[in-house]
């Protein structure tokens, strides 16, 4: 039996908005919402690389697959006055750290004013009743210390991306006080959290500075991986991990309002903090003919350590992390074979979707 919120009981026919739905996240999230039956509309600028899961996977088919840029406000009003989303995921994001360090003032624009003109959208239109603002694990203050991070704990951003959902997270707090306070619930009728999620792995994710898609095109290339941070620990999970966390914290908002609002970790367990030289390490093991590594020093700053306390989120949705991070790695590789081996990637990422689902 599927976890709370994570059923067609509740997805079948709700209207949603995904924002980003072009993304690697965004399509896997997309991919779900219509397997459970949803009314799925996605508001994103096109793919960003090629080629992309949502192409490979068709993403597009049976969903209302609208483009625009979400510092267009214009054009967030009339989406959202056109749909009428009951609830809206918001994904949309320039989501890279070193892509943050070469193009700062975009990355605040897409990050900040993006998230800023959705929140006032919905605002004005007023139909949303629960809204799931996505941002990162890197919105801390990270002093590197070994216990994990809870929601309450300061944050902040030493690095571009990170600041800008700092800034995301602080937009959501103004908003929920200013505008949909819980001891106005009964008149505005909307519920609005932050997700907070570690780092994710899965078949599809083409974007260049990741460490999977770095590793599988250079193996592909017969070439050695070139690590910039090797001993740096990270939450890693599979992509549909903090999906699952994201459904289930739209169907608490939905169902029960303020009680879920806030700000939610989703993190893996304590035995998937690994390095990335491990990361490699583990993947290597499935590779027949992976190559070796080379370390190739940088001077832009990346968090050494980090760790995330997803309690909150297990003791009062009933989320856990299903897939270890060997099973994750395990269909990562897989997904990626099938590609190269030329199969229907749609059936395949659907076939993996509904894997995790049975593990629920």
């Amino acid at each position: 039996m599927e976890a709370m919120g994570l059923s067609p009981e509740f997805w079948l026919g709700k209207r949603v908005l995904v924002t980003g739905h072009t993304g690697f996240k965004g399509s896997w999230l997309t991919l779900w919402l219509q397997s459970l039956g949803a009314q799925v509309s996605g508001f994103s600028l096109d793919p960003s690389t090629e080629p992309s899961l949502f192409e490979l996977a068709r993403v597009s088919e049976g969903i209302n697959d609208q483009r625009g840029d979400l510092r267009d406000l214009g054009a967030l009003l009339e989406i959202i006055a056109d749909t009428e989303p009951e609830i809206v995921l918001h994904l949309a994001a320039q989501p890279l750290v070193r892509e943050g360090y070469r193009d700062p003032l975009g990355t605040y624009s897409s990050n900040v004013m993006g998230t800023l003109n959705l929140l006032e959208a919905i605002r004005q239109v007023g139909c949303v009743r629960a809204c799931v603002l996505v941002t990162t694990d890197k919105v801390y203050a990270n002093k590197e210390w070994l216990w994990p991070y809870r929601e309450d704990e300061a944050l902040g951003g030493h690095d571009p991306y990170s600041s800008s959902k700092a800034c995301c997270e602080l937009l959501a707090q103004s908003y929920a006080a200013s505008f949909f306070p819980a001891d106005k619930y009964a008149e505005h009728g909307l519920a609005l959290a932050t997700a907070r999620a570690g780092n994710v792995l899965g078949g599809g994710d083409f974007a260049p500075e990741r460490l999977i898609p770095d590793v599988l095109k250079a193996w592909s290339a017969d070439e050695p991986v070139t690590l910039r941070y090797p001993q740096a620990v990270r939450p890693w999970q599979h992509a549909l991990e903090p999906l699952a966390g994201y459904l289930q914290l739209a169907a608490g908002l939905y169902e029960q309002g303020p009680e879920y609002a806030g700000a939610w970790n989703f993190g893996p367990g304590e035995a998937d903090m690994c390095s990335v030289g491990e990361v490699v390490e583990l993947l290597a093991n499935r590779w027949p003919q992976a190559r070796g590594l080379r370390i190739e020093k940088s001077d832009l700053h990346e968090a050494g350590l980090l760790r995330l306390d997803s309690s909150r989120a297990r003791q009062v949705l009933g989320w856990q992390p299903r897939w270890t991070l060997q099973q994750c790695l395990t269909q990562t590789l897989d997904w990626h074979l099938a590609w190269q081996n030329g199969d229907d990637m749609r059936t395949v990422t659907l076939g993996q979707l509904n894997l995790y689902r049975g593990a629920l």
